[in-house]
């Protein structure tokens, strides 16, 4: 029977929709086992602990990511070193780094047509916020690429850095290249005896680590890290070698408030041992949880200070030099505390470097300033006394070989009065290690990794102080005690209980300053001041809670928004400065100077060390950089530069920080906002450095000095008024302390 063009019709379509269906079953059979899966993960790293073919590793906590179709087909394998040809072989292939927090592993695995199908990675000890969040994120953009050269994740540079070379290892594996030839120790031995050297990116730059070994025994470790912030990854550069050596294992803990310094040496480590033959799985971790029996001693001594920062050691030098026997108490591993977060300088008035250099400046103006900043909740009493000893301060700095000579604006001060190191080096990193100088000289007793946990009284005299550190736990009899503490930035309850507000915010705080010398002035009677009075510091680089020092704006930077403008002068205190920045798109601002400022401002080159800084030849060239409009970054460079050729800012009123102009290229640009920076709320104290109690009566035996007081600073701090403050008053409260011992 003939068809009719109907039903012809009707058969092709049937014909059609089949063929169809037989592509898709084709399709989905090609693409059955693509899926992806990621774990948590972060940092910069480059050596393998483990590696396996052939079958998936299912070991750790992962997260799945979005499933997400392989774009590597028979004819587009997986991308990376090799494969230009489809070599990878499939199998799985796992391989770690040392990430921001401990090891990250990842595993890819290659399918059939030489594609990545999966990819498992698994960091527990990631940040969970930071590096824990960014893994997911990174599995997809390796399944996507199909490579292991991906963007990475914005805000955790260290943990991308980490999963990408961990990645990078499985593929050459996978693709049949000798990731790393090594010898092969004999028998049952660690090592290949000889030298090795690993390379590894610290916080500042490269961290080098040279080890020599023997057949069962690492004999000797040399760490080079020049570029390291001083005095606090400088010292897991100092430190962390010994550690290892007593361990004879690189899996030691990093040092505390140095993480990142500390990483890098590990991460260099592994690397220098694996090619000494070292299969590194052999090694134990550090056993943080093995239960000590601690000895219980009794020192005695006529002062005991309880923290080691810049006023804990000026005091600690002072009652030293005075004839009395001191034991500091420390329970970070290194000296500082706050103080070598300070980047500025010291403001003192009618200094002889003031009267040298030509600078008119009074005390009356110092407290007018300091008053005003503080927004006269200050207590002037403090202020004023604390400005009347501020040039005897800088000479006492003069004594102990710690001067201050180069003088400049900053934000709040009417005239140049801030003091800084010659060569425009961080003021806090200075003194700390010339402080530190000073105590190893004159011999003085510092307790490191003791913890204070009270103070002893008898009948309401402070009587000495209880601590504990990892071997024992201390009674130390004292004739006084100085509290010496710092604040609380680094205690977010604390903050939060008193300014709920603050919640999440960065903090530039060191890592010991969490409150505990105020808890224990509560525990014995003493009175608070000012206590939820917390600074925040407008230039802060928030990925790493970097303090842009106020030198920068004194010395002639500015700071504009996200649409190339101006918007507030530079110069007012913190807190406006704070206000205006949060006001802007965004909540952030943009730090602009050019390479006149950062060659007359050595602070600046830990800037460009660290990777904060963006930095182009021309201005439109650095708008572009930031997705700023070109043309109207320009106008507001020039527009600047008029004003200081004029000597005079109508937008704003700015009239100082204006010596120089950003003419000279290349320009920089540092993206900053507001971080918790000073708690100027504390124990209080009188002009004797006396802490007093509740009823307003000095408590005996006990004073006081530093970030741990409060009523100095009031309702703002204005900066260079914290050095002054642990100077002045750490000389106060040992002069004091020394007169209490001698009964006076």
């Amino acid at each position: 029977m003939k068809e009719t063009g109907k039903q012809q019709s009707l058969k092709i379509l049937i014909a059609a929709v089949l063929l169809v269906g037989v592509l898709i079953v084709v399709a989905v059979l090609g693409e059955y086992n693509r899926t992806s899966v990621a774990g948590t993960g972060s940092q910069n790293a480059s050596v393998e602990y483990q590696t396996g073919t052939g079958s998936k590793n299912t070991s750790g906590n992962t997260q799945p990511a979005a499933s997400g179709q392989n774009t590597a087909s028979e004819n587009q394998p997986a991308t990376g070193d090799k494969n230009a040809a489809g070599e990878y072989q499939p199998g799985t292939y796992t391989y770690e780094a040392i990430g921001f927090g401990g090891p990250v592993q990842v595993a890819l695995t290659v399918g059939e047509n030489g594609g990545i199908t999966e990819v498992q990675i698994t960091g527990d000890s990631e940040t969970p916020d930071v590096g824990g969040k960014a893994i997911p994120q990174l599995a997809d953009q390796i399944l996507t690429a199909q490579s292991a050269e991906v963007d990475g994740v914005s805000g955790a540079s260290l943990t991308s850095q980490a999963v990408k070379d961990a990645a990078a290892k499985a593929l050459a594996a996978a693709g049949g290249e000798a990731v790393a030839e090594v010898p092969k120790p004999e028998g049952d031995n660690l090592f290949v005896p000889g030298t090795y050297t690993g390379t590894s990116k610290g916080f500042g730059g490269d961290i080098t680590v040279t080890v020599t070994v023997s057949e069962n025994k690492i004999e000797d470790l040399q760490i080079e890290g020049d570029h390291e912030t001083e005095n606090i990854g400088s010292f897991a550069v100092e430190m962390l070698g010994d550690e290892i050596l007593e361990a004879q294992s690189p899996k030691v803990d990093a040092l505390s408030g140095a993480t990142v310094s500390s990483n890098a040496i590990l991460r260099a480590l592994n690397d220098a041992l694996v090619l000494a033959g070292a299969d590194l799985s052999r090694f134990a971790a550090s056993d943080a949880e093995a239960v000590k029996v601690k000895d219980y001693i009794d020192l005695d001594c006529d002062i005991v200070i309880i923290g080691a920062g810049g006023a804990g050691m000026t005091a600690a030098i002072n009652a030293t030099q005075a004839g009395k026997k001191v034991i500091v108490l420390e329970k970070m591993p290194y000296v500082g505390g706050n103080t070598t977060k300070a980047t500025g300088g010291m403001n003192a008035a009618e200094t002889h470097y003031q009267a040298e250099q030509g600078i008119e400046d009074s005390v009356a103006q110092f407290v007018e300033d300091t008053m005003k900043g503080g927004h006269y909740i200050n207590d002037e009493a403090l202020v004023t006394i604390m400005a009347q000893n501020s040039a005897s301060a800088i000479d006492w700095l003069d004594s102990i070989g710690a001067p201050l000579p180069k003088v400049s604006f900053s934000g709040g001060a009417t005239n140049k009065r801030i003091h800084a190191p010659e060569d425009g080096s961080g003021v806090g990193a200075f003194l700390v290690t010339h402080f530190r100088n000073k105590i190893e000289e004159l011999g003085i007793d510092v307790m490191y990794n003791t913890t204070a946990t009270c103070l002893t009284t008898m009948d309401g005299t402070v009587t000495g102080v209880m601590a504990e550190s990892p071997d024992a736990y201390y009674t130390i009899h004292a004739k006084a005690v100085i509290l010496a503490t710092g604040g609380f930035g680094n205690n977010q309850d604390m903050i939060v209980h008193y300014r709920s507000d603050l919640l999440g915010t960065v903090t530039t705080s060191a890592p010991g300053v969490t409150g505990d010398g105020i808890m224990m002035a509560i525990a014995v009677g003493a009175d608070l001041v000012d206590i939820d009075q917390i600074q925040l510091h407008p230039t802060v680089e928030q990925s790493t809670s970097m303090l842009i020092t106020e030198s920068v704006r004194g010395d002639g930077a500015i700071l504009v928004n996200q649409e190339g403008k101006r918007f507030i002068n530079e110069l007012l205190t913190r807190d406006v400065v704070s206000a205006g920045e949060l006001e802007q798109t965004g909540s952030y601002a943009y730090i602009i100077f050019d390479q006149h400022l950062r060659d007359n401002l050595k602070a600046i080159e830990k800037y460009v060390s660290t990777g904060i800084t963006v930095q182009s030849d021309t201005i439109e060239g650095l708008a572009e950089e930031l997705g700023i409009d070109p043309a109207t970054l320009a106008d507001t460079l020039a527009t600047w530069n008029q004003y200081v050729a004029d000597k005079k800012d109508p937008d704003f009123g700015r009239d100082t920080g204006m010596d120089a102009d950003l003419s000279t290229a290349p320009y920089y640009a540092i993206k900053i906002a507001p971080g918790i920076h000073h708690t100027m709320g504390g124990v209080k104290i009188n002009t004797e450095a006396q802490v007093i109690d509740t009823e307003g009566a000095p408590i005996p035996g006990l004073f006081a000095a530093g970030e741990v007081c409060g009523g100095v600073h009031g309702g703002n701090r204005i900066g260079g008024n914290a050095v002054a403050d642990i100077v002045f008053f750490g000389r106060i409260a040992s002069e004091s302390a020394v007169k209490y011992c001698d009964g006076q």
